[in-house]
């Protein structure tokens, strides 16, 4: 299914792609020979709606076959690799994400573009941009900064993006200069690093590590609160206001999902991506502690738990743990699951169960685990002990670019799994009253 999906999504692509050359110093026939971009630092820009969202790219590598095209944001690193479309064309798959860059070589050496879905049913969605080579700076020429109005290093409570009394986002941002850089959180978890500046009373911060460019600006207002407004992806502009304080916090996110009333255990059956049903009833899941993720592969907090989770697992398996990671796709097509979870797990070398749970929709995952009370936000991680009763249920991920929040999550998820490691597996007797019970 894999080679099928990309095939198909390349060959529709690659229709879109116009042809254009440049001199790239081969000796091969020029009508014949494929083109590459130069090695280097780049500067791109992408039209999102009215808005310009820049971003910056490191390509290494001579030719496809040997490139590595990094995305730079800030200290975050994230490489994807370059396939060709036809001689002077390129197709930059986002890794586990069902989306691509999809460029083509101009006249002048600098590339243009669409970041496109590839999502079946969802391709119509692309944002235009273009690169040039050679250009590190961000948002503000070099030599043409202008001084600052002031220094928003600092915790911020962001609010106005829904009409909940609780902070909507906190920003964590530091400046040095002009040189803005920061990490929003949200009940979901964080908006991985952003980098921008500080121009005047006016500041920018914009991020695009795979998943859709965003990009957040705005006002230092008089009295030092901040104005402004969020752009994403293809969707509607955000509005919002910011206050410093030290003392911001979000919701507790083991407080955000619970179990309804009375309800001590979690029950579903799942494909696999073999298409084998699978249950927290199976025997491999007896008398051992359960991490049940509920993730998407359009979801950048779930990549980054998967990356957190995956080596823990590796690490942790043979003391008596299990994981499963349930995926919520943006096709509800078992087939279709089996392709982007397969990204998935070979990305990140998963060694416990991948299942398949359908359509990426915050009702249907509920109406589909209805001992949960409600489902917030991809990803939630449920910790099941040995009897099979939920233990935590947290709700997002916060990354490492968040610094105490996630020191905060790694050691309270070490402690509860040590925790419930250490207690006795349940006799077998306990397992067979409890069929017993469900099937008198």
């Amino acid at each position: 299914m894999k080679s099928k999906v990309s095939k198909i999504g390349v060959l529709a692509l690659a229709v879109l792609v116009s042809s254009a050359c440049f001199a790239a110093g081969k000796t091969e026939d020029p009508k014949t020979a494929k083109k590459f971009i130069k090695e280097g630092i780049w500067r791109g820009v992408f039209k999102v709606s009215e808005t310009e969202v820049p971003f910056n790219f490191e390509l290494k590598g001579k030719d496809a076959e040997h490139a590595t095209f990094t995305l730079l944001n800030g200290t975050r690193r994230d490489d994807f690799h370059v396939e060709y479309l036809g001689k002077d064309s390129l197709f930059i798959k986002m890794n586990t994400y069902d989306a691509a860059l999809v460029a083509k070589i101009d006249n002048d050496g600098q590339i243009s573009g669409e970041y496109r879905s590839l999502v079946p049913g969802l391709r119509g969605n692309a944002l235009p941009f273009t690169a040039e080579q050679g250009k590190a700076y961000r948002f503000v020429e070099p030599g043409k900064d202008v001084a600052p109005a002031a220094d928003l290093s600092g915790k911020w409570e962001f609010k106005g993006f829904s009409k909940e009394a609780v902070p909507n986002k906190i920003a964590i941002l530091k400046q040095t200069g002009n040189k803005l850089t920061g990490v929003i959180l949200q009940v979901t978890g964080d908006s991985r690093e952003l980098e921008g500046t500080v121009q005047g009373n006016q500041f920018v911060l914009s991020g695009f590590s795979g998943p859709s460019p965003k990009i957040y600006k705005g006002t230092i207002n008089e009295d030092g609160t901040l104005s402004g407004e969020i752009s994403q992806g293809i969707y509607d502009n955000l509005k919002f206001t910011g206050t410093k304080d030290s003392k911001a916090e979000l919701p507790d996110p083991y407080t955000l999902t619970a179990l309804k009333a009375g309800v001590k255990k979690l029950a579903f059956t799942f494909p696999d991506l073999t298409g084998k049903p699978v249950s927290l009833t199976d025997e491999k899941y007896k008398g051992k502690v359960v991490i049940v993720e509920l993730v998407g592969t359009w979801c950048p907090n779930c990549t980054d738990q998967t990356i957190f989770l995956s080596p823990w697992f590796n690490k942790n398996k043979t003391r008596g743990v299990e994981a499963i990671a349930i995926g919520f796709e943006q096709k509800d097509d078992l087939e279709y699951g089996k392709y982007t979870l397969g990204k998935l797990r070979d990305k990140y070398n998963i060694k416990y169960d991948i299942l398949f749970g359908g359509l990426a929709d915050k009702r249907l995952v509920a109406d589909k685990l209805p001992a949960l009370n409600k489902f917030v936000a991809y990803p939630t991680t449920i910790i099941i002990d040995r009897k099979g009763e939920v233990r935590e249920i947290y709700t997002g991920y916060t990354g490492t670019v968040t610094g105490k929040y996630y020191a905060e999550y790694e050691k309270k998820f070490n402690k509860v799994l040590d925790e419930l490691l250490a207690e006795p597996v349940p006799p077998a007797s306990y397992f067979s009253a409890q069929t017993e019970t469900k099937n008198p």
